[in-house]
């Protein structure tokens, strides 16, 4: 599995760059309240409580960095929230730290602790090899909790399959291919955007992989990056 970014994406964002991670044999659970599931979550949310306030997160570096590529690619980072920022504002709130599945919520916690997004899809839905492109107008996507397909305006950048757009970048993945109970095997993309250094994803694949084998078990065959190498 690999990922190719198109030419025009690349020629627009050359700096951008994302990991993916591929772990066969994982054991995804609905619901795990197990004790150390529960203190790594009472940690994390007490961790972000000590580290962040609510009104200077927007100014914190990285979250800087996703929001000014929402701008960048026609979202409104202050509607739509880069998901890294939107966990953190959920915990800096006050709200429960939100639980899925077990897959979910191992990398739910990275991606707290690194400040960066992260997705999951099921891999054996998904075809060969990934292509990151610009949407075209009236093409349609189905995301998870969305109720009707979204026909894109050509200014999304999409991930496809060679077949099927299985994530709108960075912030919206396909219903069909997300991980569930049923997921045996899986891929995850730790996600760049401009000025996200290459030492930073690579720290935060590693974290998502500690903590996706922690919670899930699980066999890493190997980590990309866009190229491929």
């Amino acid at each position: 599995m690999w990922l190719r970014i198109s030419g025009d994406v690349k020629a627009e964002f050359p700096d951008l760059d994302v990991r993916l991670a591929v772990i066969y044999g994982v054991n995804v659970r609905e619901r795990d309240d197990s004790p150390d599931l529960i203190s790594t979550l009472e940690s994390v949310v007490q961790q972000v409580r000590r580290s962040y306030r609510l009104e200077d997160l927007k100014d914190v570096e990285l979250v800087r960095y996703y929001r000014d590529f929402f701008w960048r690619i026609g979202l409104d980072p202050t509607k739509t929230r880069p998901s890294a920022e939107a966990l953190l504002r959920r915990i800096l709130q006050g709200k429960p730290f939100p639980r899925v599945n077990t897959l979910v919520d191992a990398y739910n916690i990275a991606s707290v602790l690194t400040l960066i997004p992260v997705a999951a899809f099921d891999l054996d839905l998904l075809g060969d090899s990934l292509t990151m492109r610009w949407s075209r107008p009236r093409e349609t996507f189905m995301g998870i909790g969305m109720d009707n397909p979204y026909h894109l305006t050509g200014r999304e950048l999409v991930v496809e399959d060679g077949e099927k757009l299985i994530a709108i970048y960075p912030y919206r993945d396909a219903d069909f291919t997300k991980v569930t109970g049923k997921t045996v095997n899986t891929l995850i993309m730790v996600c760049g955007a401009p000025r996200v250094n290459a030492e930073v994803l690579d720290k935060a694949s590693e974290t998502v992989i500690e903590y996706v084998t922690r919670f899930c078990s699980g066999k890493v065959v190997r980590i990309y990056s866009q190229n491929g190498l």
